[in-house]
């Protein structure tokens, strides 16, 4: 099932004053050459579909958190038998803030939850009202 909003891919980045924000439902796919970290601005009530490409370390993506579960909450968490992970950003619905969405990666012989591996820091901005 494809997005029916903007699909982004590579880096997200927060838009210049001339740019809007993602807002709908929107994709973003990383894969393992990206920067670690990254940003992306949205609206309230968009929810960004994460798609994380196979890793090419021998470690395996095995958990995403949301460092502002008000703001921005991940559900749908899954990783494919190619090693691809699918989560679903799900952000506020009528109020702006931020979440750093951090996903955890580890070797998969090794027991443990794994180290953060790729962040994503999404400041959702509210819509603008003239009065």
């Amino acid at each position: 099932m494809s997005p029916t909003g903007p699909s982004r891919s590579g880096s997200a980045s927060t838009p210049s004053s001339s740019e809007s924000c993602a807002t709908g439902q929107v994709e973003l796919t990383v894969s393992p050459d990206d920067p670690v970290r990254q940003r992306m601005c949205v609206r309230p009530g968009t929810v960004v579909s994460l798609v994380l490409r196979p890793r090419t370390d021998g470690r395996r993506w095995t958990a995403v958190r949301s460092s502002a579960p008000a703001f921005v909450v991940p559900s749908g968490w899954q990783v494919g038998a190619d090693g691809t992970a699918r989560a679903s950003l799900r952000c506020a619905g009528t109020r702006g803030g931020a979440a750093d969405i951090t996903v955890l990666a580890k070797e998969p012989d090794l027991a443990g939850v794994g180290r953060a591996a790729f962040t994503l820091q999404v400041n959702l901005v509210p819509h603008t009202t003239a009065g």
